[in-house]
């Protein structure tokens, strides 16, 4: 046994704890179609948010660290339940009353608001795609339309028909009386309007494989449940999607989690074996509320990368996922900076610890090297005082600070340099709020002023450091990080900032003294 397969098997990091337990899933023989099954399911009712990509993100880590463990061949499906029936137009889409005269029509028959694919489905489904592609990820993509109407789930539809009273009485148990009246676990789909209809059957013929009702005008219809006739209800179709796949793992939020034993018991019932699974913690916007696909709250993918790096996205995502994370912009610079802090951790770890980090499982093990030599936030606090309009005038003072950088040489640290000025422009120089300072403060900054234009010595973090901690020291500050939320406030017009002496390095000695005299006079609000 290797040694990376020997510590994965007592590795507390959560993707090893769960792939451990698929690894018992199979421990007295192989899986019979000769491969695991990890999925994840998309609803394409609107645009693809980031816990979408969250999902899929996650899915994958516990994919890579069970091949860690076993050589048993994995797939993973991306699954779109594109037959669905559009239910609401989500409100951040145009043609809004052309879609409004689609409702109930699945969604791969809704016309492209956009009007670049075939379908609402379609569109929405592309969008998907290409997020996932941006990130490197490896699955097969399967859409419901295609799954229905092909014939691939045509033998669990019919199984579905013969045990239809059995998968009702699991239904039936989580529905309110009234709408147990009307449910029915099959949805026709109606041969003349194309609409998905959710009315009560007036019977169900296993030996056929049919199914009659009656439309909403009155009229008799008898449909056959395969071929894309027919689609299963939501929670029936999750069920009965693991039971034809075979699936192995599949996670969901925990808005889902109350429904797992239904999922499970349609899947028993339906002849197979229910998957694993793992229930994460909700995404929420900066005022706490579920980030949604149809309001469309909270980050989108494109959004997190016009400021940062995919990685750092990749270690959001990593970092506790049964607790809910309020996801918006404010959390970008702490994930940049704490992902190249891992990154910079990594290599001197024993290989325990390596698995234990979040890098190992955004790289699958081939861990890079950082080249960070600035962190993000000092880097936005250079933009803020500087007042850098672009990435190059930013180098500038990077190569005084670090002479060996270069972009080719440091290509994530010009990357986000890039990144720390859209950031600023965007989100920080429209809050800054400088103040004037106190008495004391005042006082101390004239000191910190009149210390650093004596200063001859090196230019380094932890000299300059030493130095504004001990003019803070000296002129009483109590405790010591009043006098830096001062500089921070009085000098940069924000509250919080990186360590002091690193920004002097960075930004410059003589630099640093303009800046206080300015702030001193008043002249940077």
């Amino acid at each position: 046994m290797s040694e990376i397969r020997e510590a994965a098997m007592s590795s507390k990091a959560w993707p090893f704890e769960e792939a451990r337990r698929i690894l018992k899933r199979y421990e007295k023989a192989p899986p019979e179609k000769g491969y695991v099954l990890f999925e994840t399911g998309y609803g394409p009712s609107g645009l693809p948010h980031i816990g979408t990509f969250g999902e899929v993100l996650r899915t994958t880590m516990i994919r890579r660290a069970f091949e860690a463990m076993s050589d048993i061949p994995t797939r993973l499906i991306c699954f779109s339940d594109d037959l669905d029936g559009m239910r609401k137009v989500p409100g951040n889409v145009p043609e809004q009353e052309m879609l409004h005269a689609h409702l109930q029509m699945p969604l791969t028959s809704v016309p492209d608001p956009f009007g670049t694919h075939e379908s609402f489905g379609h569109h929405n489904n592309a969008m998907l795609r290409r997020f996932l592609d941006t990130f490197g990820f490896e699955y097969e993509f399967y859409s419901a339309t295609e799954f229905y109407r092909s014939g691939q789930f045509d033998e669990v539809l019919l199984r579905a028909a013969e045990k239809y009273d059995d998968v009702m009485a699991i239904m039936l148990k989580s529905l309110r009386e009234e709408r147990r009246q009307t449910y029915s676990i099959f949805l026709p789909i109606h041969p003349e309007t194309g609409r998905v209809l959710y009315v009560p059957m007036k019977h169900v013929d296993a030996a056929k494989g049919e199914i009659t009702f009656d439309d909403e005008d009155g009229r008799e219809w008898t449909l056959p449940v395969t071929g894309g006739n027919v689609k299963l209800q939501w929670k029936p179709d999750f069920g009965a999607r693991w039971a034809a796949l075979g699936v192995d793992f599949e996670m969901y939020g925990k808005d889902h989690s109350t429904n797992t034993p239904i999922y499970d018991g349609i899947c028993r019932v339906l002849g197979m074996r229910p998957p694993e699974h793992f229930t994460y913690e909700l995404f929420l916007d900066d005022t706490g509320q579920k980030i949604s696909k149809s309001s469309g709250n909270g980050i989108s993918i494109d959004e997190w990368l016009t400021y940062a790096s995919t990685e750092s996205l990749s270690y959001f995502m990593y970092q506790k996922p049964k607790t809910a994370k309020r996801l918006y912009f404010d959390v970008i610079p702490k994930a940049m900076d704490e992902y190249h802090q891992q990154l910079r951790a990594y290599h001197g770890q024993d290989v325990k610890a390596q698995l234990n980090n979040p890098v190992y499982h955004i790289h699958n093990g081939d861990v890079p090297e950082s080249r960070m030599v600035v962190p993000f936030s000092m880097l936005l606090n250079l933009a803020s005082a500087a007042g850098a309009g672009d990435k190059d005038a930013m180098w500038g003072f990077i190569r005084r600070y670090a002479p060996d950088a270069t972009p080719d040489t440091h290509p994530d640290l010009d990357a986000a340099a890039g990144y720390a000025v859209k950031y600023y422009e965007d989100f920080v120089k429209p809050n800054k709020t400088f103040r004037a300072p106190s008495d004391m403060e005042r006082a101390a900054m004239d000191d910190l002023a009149a210390r650093l234009k004596a200063y001859d010595g090196e230019a380094d973090d932890e000299s300059l450091q030493s130095l504004v901690f001990a003019v803070g020291k000296e002129h009483g500050f109590e405790p010591l990080r009043d006098w830096f939320k001062a500089l921070y406030e009085v000098l940069l017009g924000q509250s919080q900032g990186p360590r002091f002496g690193g920004f002097i390095a960075l930004y410059g000695v003589s630099e640093t003294v303009s800046l206080i005299e300015a702030g001193l006079a008043g002249k940077l609000g």
